[in-house]
C-alpha cells in the first residue's frame, strides 16, 4: 500500500510550471503609471505579456492575474497588474514546461509585434515582454505561433 501526501506534499505534485501569453484588449488610448518604468501611453489594441510560472504556485499565477482583471484582486505586483484592469482578457496561452523559454517566447513574439521597451523585463535583457498589436488577430496568430514553437534546440535559454 503507498503512503499517502500530506496536503502540502499534494499540492506540490499537482502544480504546473511553464511560460503563459496573456492577451488583452484595450477599448481606448490611456495614460497609465506603470511602477518604476513611469508614465505610458498605450493605444486602443491589443496587448501581449509573456510571464513565467515556474514558482512554487506554477500556473495559478495566470488565475492571478485574472483575478486583477476582473477587480477580485487589488495589490500591484509586476507591471502587468497595471494594465489588468483596464483591459478586456481575450485569452491566455500556455507552454507547460520546466524550461526557462520565457525570454523565448516574449522574443518570438516581439519578431511580428511591437514591443513596449523596459515593460515585465526588469529581471533580464530583453527589450519587453509586453507587445502591442492594433490588431487582436495579428496578436494572437503571433502568440500561438510562439507557444507552437519548438524550442528544443535551445540550451537552457534565457537573455537573464
Amino acid at each position: 500500500m503507498g503512503q499517502e501526501l500530506s496536503a502540502k506534499e499534494a499540492h506540490k505534485v499537482t502544480v504546473t510550471r511553464g511560460i503563459y501569453t496573456l492577451v488583452l484588449r484595450l477599448d481606448c488610448d490611456c495614460d497609465l503609471v506603470v511602477g518604476a518604468l513611469g508614465r505610458l501611453h498605450l493605444s486602443a489594441g491589443c496587448y501581449v505579456y509573456t510571464g513565467s510560472a515556474r514558482g512554487p504556485g506554477g500556473l495559478k499565477r495566470v488565475q492571478r492575474h485574472r483575478e486583477i482583471n476582473c477587480g477580485c484582486k487589488m495589490i500591484r505586483r509586476w507591471h502587468i497588474d497595471y494594465l489588468l484592469p483596464l483591459a478586456a482578457w481575450v485569452d491566455a496561452a500556455i507552454t507547460v514546461t520546466d524550461r526557462n523559454l520565457e525570454c523565448a517566447i516574449a522574443q518570438e513574439i516581439g519578431r511580428s509585434l511591437t514591443a513596449i521597451p523596459g515593460f515585465g523585463c526588469s529581471d533580464c535583457r530583453c527589450l519587453s515582454h509586453l507587445h502591442y498589436s492594433c490588431d487582436c488577430s495579428e496578436a494572437l496568430l503571433a502568440v500561438y505561433s510562439a507557444h507552437d514553437k519548438d524550442y528544443s534546440s535551445l540550451q537552457n535559454y534565457s537573455s537573464e
